[in-house]
This record gives structure tokens, C-alpha cells and sequence, in this order.
């Protein structure tokens, strides 16, 4: 099921019940799973990898040479997971030298108009990345992660499990698991609540996180000292661990912390 306006490498690799539409354009490293369809005008290119039944809408720009002044031509790697959605303008760059030549998506993703993934990052399964919301280079976004739209992920930011970004903020640090973030320079605003009860946690897990949120970010001491008392209270919480592994992780950047914590 390929347009014959379509231009297809013969080398590139096409699974089964494939659909490529009018005008779209699929390089010789590219390698397309089954179910996959490409509305039209869609370019794909590189050392591509797209999993199963993944749908691309037209302009969308995947897998061409990264946004890096650094990048030589080295024969980086993008890999995506199945089930993704990569609507209008959706641009995703491979990885380079300097960040371990890949770029990773998994699975059931959503990426609105406009979304951009640049070199380097991993972006895990289940996330949403609205219209126009922006990762930079060597990014980490993990499961269920919402970037709002209009937003922009500063380089080498971590962004947790079920955390949301609120639309048209600015994030310069990483955010908690389970974490919420907004303004033009992201502060955290608390739990991801809505999220999480979508997402079936219970109430107890709810309280739980809740109270550990305000143990971790509002009682005094350091956060070291706080994150130890977070430690020796809730240690059989398997979700309030996680956001203590988390901050105890090495990371180039600091902790987005509320309002009232910067500067300390």
C-alpha cells in the first residue's frame, strides 16, 4: 500500500500492511514495522528504527540529522517503540557522539502538532507531549510524563514517572515522580493528583504521597536531612521510594522545588 507518489528506498525495511501515503519520502536505513501508516508528505530518514502500528501525520520530520553543531555525520540511532502517534510537524532527531548515539521513544505515545524530540533523549511509554511542547538535547522523560504545550525541557532535564508539565512553562531542572510544574521558569506546585487518580492509585497511595510531598518540601532542614527522615518513614512505599531514588540519582541538574525553596 504505497502512493505512487511516494518515494521508498529499496533498501529501507517495510513490514506488513503498510500504508504510505502521497508525497512522503522513506530513507535506506529506515526500517518500518508492521501495521505503521504514513498519512502523506511524511519524511523519514537515518538509522531508523519505528515499531508496529505507528501512525504519522503529514510534515513530520523524523530521524534526519540532529539540531547539534557538534554532530559530525557519526551514524547515530533513533528507535520507536509501537503504537505511537506523531501528528502534523512532529520533529524527532537521532542521537550523536556526545550522548551515546541514540534516541529512544517507546510505546503508545502521543505527539501532538508541532512536538519536538531532539538528539539524544529517551522519552518512555505512555507519555504526551502536547502541541508545540519541546525537549532538548539528552532529555529524560519517563512513563506516563505529560509535557504540557508550549512547553520547553532545558537539556539533560529529567522529567519522572507521571509528572505534568503545565502548559507554556520553562523547565531548567528535573522534575520528582509524580510532581506537578508550571510557570515561565518551572516551579514544582505539588502532586500530580488528577493523574494519579486517573491512573487507579488508591486513596491510601494518594495520602501517602501526599504526605511525604510535605515532609520532602515543606519541613525544615536541608533536603538531605529530609529526604532521610522521607526515607525511615515510608520505606515500604514503593512510589514514595522511587521519588527518593530519584533525587538521590546523579543528574547534571537540580531539583525543581516550589516557590518558597529557591534560592535556599
Amino acid at each position: 500500500m504505497i502512493h505512487p507518489t511516494a518515494i521508498v528506498d529499496p533498501e529501507a525495511r517495510i513490514g506488513e500492511s503498510v500504508s504510505i501515503g502521497p508525497y512522503c519520502t522513506v530513507g535506506s536505513g529506515v526500517t518500518l514495522g508492521d501495521g505503521c501508516v504514513l498519512v502523506s508528505h511524511v519524511v523519514l530518514d537515518g538509522d531508523t528504527e519505528i515499531g508496529p502500528n505507528c501512525r504519522v501525520y503529514p510534515f513530520a520530520s523524523i530521524g534526519l540529522q540532529p539540531q547539534d553543531m557538534k554532530y559530525e555525520g557519526e551514524p547515530s540511532k533513533l528507535t520507536i517503540g509501537a503504537n505511537n502517534i506523531f501528528r502534523e510537524q512532529v520533529t524527532v532527531n537521532p542521537g550523536t557522539r556526545g550522548g551515546g548515539m541514540l534516541t529512544s521513544i517507546g510505546n503508545n505515545c502521543l505527539f501532538m502538532v508541532g512536538a519536538h524530540v531532539a538528539h539524544d533523549c529517551h522519552v518512555g511509554n505512555h507519555v504526551i507531549m502536547a502541541n508545540n511542547a519541546t525537549l532538548a538535547g539528552h532529555v529524560t522523560v519517563e512513563d506516563f510524563a505529560i509535557i504540557g504545550g508550549l512547553s520547553a525541557i532545558h537539556q539533560f532535564c529529567r522529567i519522572g514517572r507521571h509528572a505534568m508539565v503545565g502548559g507554556m512553562s520553562g523547565v531548567e531542572s528535573d522534575v520528582i515522580p509524580y510532581g506537578s510544574v508550571m510557570g515561565d521558569r518551572a516551579r514544582l506546585s505539588g502532586l500530580n493528583i488528577v493523574g494519579l487518580k486517573r491512573r487507579g492509585f488508591s486513596r491510601n497511595d494518594i495520602t501517602a504521597l501526599r504526605r511525604a510531598y510535605r515532609l520532602m518540601f515543606a519541613a525544615e532542614g536541608t533536603m538531605s536531612e529530609r529526604v532521610v527522615d522521607v526515607m525511615e518513614s515510608f520505606v515500604e512505599h514503593e512510589a514514595i521510594m522511587e521519588i527518593v531514588d530519584f533525587i538521590r540519582s546523579d543528574s547534571s541538574r537540580a531539583i525543581c522545588q516550589p516557590e518558597a525553596e529557591q534560592g535556599g
